[in-house]
């Protein structure tokens, strides 16, 4: 479009971990949140953030991310979705909302445009116990735990370029999906529905714990990246990804990137609106 910066929008989605490096199981926010910050997007959707948790030293991942990426307290959500820390029964609660000073655990959305609008969907667990395996220091590795539930933090963006007078509102998902693929289905279709009013041009961003064939029975957007993202040093499968609604032609490029020391590579997606 005429006037429009030659720039794309950049996107990406980061499973952060909590900020423990996968080779040494040291918690590193300060690695994690440089290595987003390199990524360059504009909009950053970022799954497993700790919020105030004894585990990763009391620090508001969120605002670290947000600071390394030049992003201002406007342009950052946090939605927890467990209060206290995930991983068995005695140590987390679910969260029926966000208390900034509750330690907390959950999903992120990060974004340097003016935001227009703010939403957020709250989705139940599943009565599933689920194989988790935890990070090296923690004993027995391998534990099942309860299903918790989740969260979509979806903000409509003013992506309009300079010299551009009216707003060009662009939608962006972030969430982080059940581990229990019945379940993570079933939050797909309830995330569907949600979204219907959203404005579009829209994007979807995160983890969603399954693989792109599934991802597209559930949900028939448009795959905006394609590759293995998990495990991060040897990827065999596609659990991250980026899917778009109403983009036309809009779509640059997309690609999948290591990011710090996370076990999930990142999803990276560059559109020409």
């Amino acid at each position: 479009m005429p006037g429009r910066a030659a720039r794309p929008l950049r996107l990406a989605s980061v499973n952060a971990a909590s900020g423990r490096d996968l080779a040494t199981g040291r918690v590193d926010a300060d690695r994690l949140a440089a290595a987003v910050a390199a990524l360059g997007a504009d909009v950053v959707a970022v799954q497993e953030v700790d919020h105030l948790l004894p585990r990763s030293g009391g620090t508001d991942q969120t605002a670290v991310l947000a600071r390394a990426c030049g992003v201002t307290r406007g342009g950052a959500r946090f939605a927890a979705t467990v209060h206290g820390t995930p991983g068995s029964p005695d140590t987390f609660r679910p969260a029926d909302e966000t208390v900034p000073g509750e330690p907390s655990y959950g999903v992120a959305l990060l974004t340097r445009l003016p935001v227009l609008q703010w939403r957020e969907l709250r989705m139940a667990a599943s009565a599933a116990r689920l194989p988790l395996v935890l990070p090296p220091g923690a004993g027995r590795r391998l534990r099942l735990v309860p299903d918790e539930p989740r969260a979509v933090v979806a903000a409509v963006v003013d992506a309009r370029a300079p010299g551009e007078q009216a707003p060009r509102p662009v939608t962006v998902l972030g969430t982080h999906l059940s581990f229990s693929p019945v379940r993570a289905l079933g939050q797909l279709r309830e995330l569907r529905r949600w979204a219907v009013d959203l404005p579009r041009p829209l994007v979807l961003l995160g983890d969603l714990n399954l693989p792109p064939g599934v991802v597209g029975r559930a949900l028939p957007w448009r795959p905006l990246v394609a590759g293995a993202t998990f495990p991060a040093p040897s990827p065999r499968v596609q659990l991250d990804h980026a899917l778009g609604d109403g983009l036309g032609a809009a779509v640059g490029g997309g690609r999948v990137e290591r990011v710090g020391g996370s076990d999930h590579r990142a999803v990276v997606v560059d559109l020409r609106l």
